[in-house]
C-alpha cells in the first residue's frame, strides 16, 4: 500500500472518529433528543473541514501569499523535483522561526514559512525545510494534518462550552460525568493527533531529503529551529495546530507533557537523517 492511500484511509478514520466524538458529547449533553442535531451538526464540520480547514490555517497564521521572488523560485525548483504541481507559498509575519504545508491534495495545496526562519535560516538549510513541506504535500500528510488541528479545536470548544454551561441536559445528567465525557474526548483527540503526526515526520524528513538533493541541509535547520522553538514563543499560537509545523511551536525539556507533544524528538530525526547520508 503506498504512503498517499494510507493517509487517505487515517483521515477518513479520523473525520468518523470526530463525527462519532460529537454525536456522544451532544448526546450526553442533550439526551436522546440530540442525536440527529448533532450529527447533522459532525456532517456540515467534516465537509466544513474538508473544504475551508487549509484557508482556516492560514488565516489564523496571517500568512501573506508571495507569487515572486527567491521563495517563490526555490520552492518552484523543488515541486518540480518531487513531481508535484505549483503550490501556493505564504510568508508569516511570526519571529518564531517554523513552516507548514496544508491542503486538501496536492492540487490544492499551500506551503508556509514564518519570517523568522528566512532570516534564521540558511539557503541550503531553507531548501531543506520547504522539500520537507513538499514531501508532506506529496504523502497527503497535509489534509490529515489540518483536520486533526480542527479536530483538537473542536474538542476544545466543546469542553470550554460544557464548563461554560455548568454541563446539565434536560434528562438531568451528572455535570461531573459529562465534564468526564467531554474532556475524556478531548485527550482522545490528542493522542490521536500525536500518534499520526509523529510516524508521519520521520517519512517526510527522508523524503524531504531526496527532493533537496542532501539530508544536511534539514538536519541542521531543525537543529536550529528546534534551539530558537524553546526562546521565541509563536505569535497568539493555536495549540491545535501545532501538529502541523515543520517544529513543534515551544517544545522544551523532557516532561509529562511530551506523552502528547506531536512530533518526535528532534534528536531522533535527525538521527534518522544521518543515517541515510
Amino acid at each position: 500500500m503506498s504512503i498517499a492511500f494510507l493517509n487517505n484511509l487515517k483521515t477518513t478514520m479520523l473525520m468518523g472518529a470526530l463525527g462519532g466524538l460529537i454525536v456522544g458529547v451532544g448526546m450526553t449533553l442533550g439526551g436522546v433528543q440530540a442525536i440527529l442535531p448533532t450529527i447533522i451538526f459532525a456532517a456540515l464540520m467534516n465537509l466544513g473541514m474538508y473544504f475551508f480547514s487549509a484557508r482556516l490555517a492560514i488565516a489564523a497564521m496571517r500568512g501573506r501569499e508571495v507569487t515572486s521572488g527567491p521563495l517563490y523560485e526555490m520552492v518552484d525548483m523543488l515541486r518540480q523535483r518531487a513531481g508535484l504541481p505549483m503550490p501556493k507559498v505564504y510568508v508569516c509575519p511570526q519571529a518564531a522561526p517554523n513552516a507548514f504545508a496544508t491542503g486538501r491534495s496536492p492540487r490544492h495545496a499551500a506551503v508556509a514559512v514564518t519570517e523568522g526562519a528566512l532570516q534564521l535560516l540558511s539557503r541550503e538549510e531553507l531548501e531543506g525545510v520547504m522539500a520537507h513541506e513538499l514531501a508532506h504535500v506529496k504523502n497527503r500528510d497535509t489534509l490529515i494534518s489540518t483536520i486533526a488541528a480542527t479536530v483538537g479545536s473542536v474538542m476544545a470548544m466543546l469542553a470550554y462550552g460544557m464548563m461554560l454551561f455548568g454541563g446539565h441536559n434536560r434528562e438531568g445528567g451528572n455535570p461531573l460525568l459529562v465534564l468526564g465525557t467531554v474532556l475524556l474526548g478531548a485527550l482522545g483527540a490528542a493522542v490521536i493527533k500525536a500518534m499520526i503526526s509523529r510516524s508521519r515526520e520521520f517519512v517526510a524528513d527522508a523524503d524531504g531529503a531526496r527532493i533537496a538533493g542532501s539530508p544536511h541541509g534539514l538536519v541542521s535547520a531543525l537543529r536550529k529551529l528546534e534551539m530558537y522553538a524553546r526562546r521565541i514563543p509563536m505569535d497568539n499560537p493555536n495549540p491545535a495546530q501545532n501538529n502541523m509545523f515543520i517544529i513543534e511551536p515551544l517544545t522544551g525539556g523532557k516532561t509529562l507533557s511530551n506523552l502528547f507533544a506531536t512530533h518526535p524528538p528532534t534528536e531522533k530525526r535527525v538521527q534518522a537523517l544521518l543515517s541515510i547520508a
